[in-house]
């Protein structure tokens, strides 16, 4: 992970932690270069990683204050992010049950989403993720064996992301990602305890590496009552 995504993941943790409260002023982007040992652009970029998840705002010549919203609604998620449930929702338990592991080499759909070759094999993945106890999310995932070597059911259990970003060193750069409603399957009915008439919200979505090159397409379907997806729109020169 790059300097300026941890030092938004400390601030952020303050944030929910109420070491920095609602609506409070946060200490000046010198002050927090200086503590992290960063330059005040590295700061910049992580303050507005912040700012476009609607956790802070800056005032001009006032400072930057911590949003009143800022603890709302955190088991949403924001459209743009892509780094993983355990890394979204740090504050609950995050397990999962592996469903179905399988290689297998991709269909054409898969092909063409991964901007992969018919022999080249992918990863079938199936996993219902649980927070808290209850579930919450059935992930069906495909990923090229060839990047996201080395994967085993017991880091499926766990988070893969943690797993491509620290033992891989793979990081994202970006996601195409469409949201749209659907009626509950038998596998939503089954895993997500959904009735036959409830809807639910699945995500599709293609990860990129930051060389751009495709690392996962996956849909994930959520109850229709368990999760929703926010837009942030902040000025990041206020």
């Amino acid at each position: 992970m790059v300097k300026y995504e941890t030092i938004a993941n400390e601030i952020r943790k303050r944030i929910l932690k109420g070491t920095y409260p609602i609506e409070s002023l946060i200490p000046d982007q010198i002050s927090l270069a200086k503590e992290f040992g960063v330059s005040r652009m590295t700061m910049k970029k992580a303050l507005d990683i912040l700012a476009m998840e609607g956790l802070i705002y800056r005032q001009r010549g006032s400072g930057t204050y911590v949003m009143k919203t800022a603890l709302l609604n955190r088991q949403d998620a924001l459209v743009n992010e892509y780094e993983g449930l355990t890394s979204q929702l740090t504050e609950h338990a995050v397990t999962s049950k592996v469903i179905e592991f399988n290689v297998e080499f991709p269909s054409e759909e898969i092909m063409e989403h991964l901007m992969l070759k018919k022999n080249q094999p992918v990863y079938n993945l199936i996993r219902l993720r649980i927070v808290d106890g209850k579930p919450y999310v059935l992930e069906h995932t495909y990923m090229p064996t060839d990047l996201a070597v080395g994967l085993t059911e017991e880091i499926l259990e766990k988070s893969i992301y943690q797993y491509i970003h620290e033992e891989l060193n793979l990081y994202f750069g970006g996601a195409f990602r469409k949201i749209h409603a659907d009626k509950s399957s038998k596998y939503d009915q089954e895993y997500l305890d959904c009735k036959s008439d409830d809807p639910v919200l699945e995500v599709e979505q293609v990860v990129y590496l930051k060389d751009g090159r495709p690392f996962e397409y996956s849909r994930s379907r959520h109850r229709y009552d368990t999760r929703s997806y926010t837009i942030s729109d902040i000025n990041k020169s206020n």
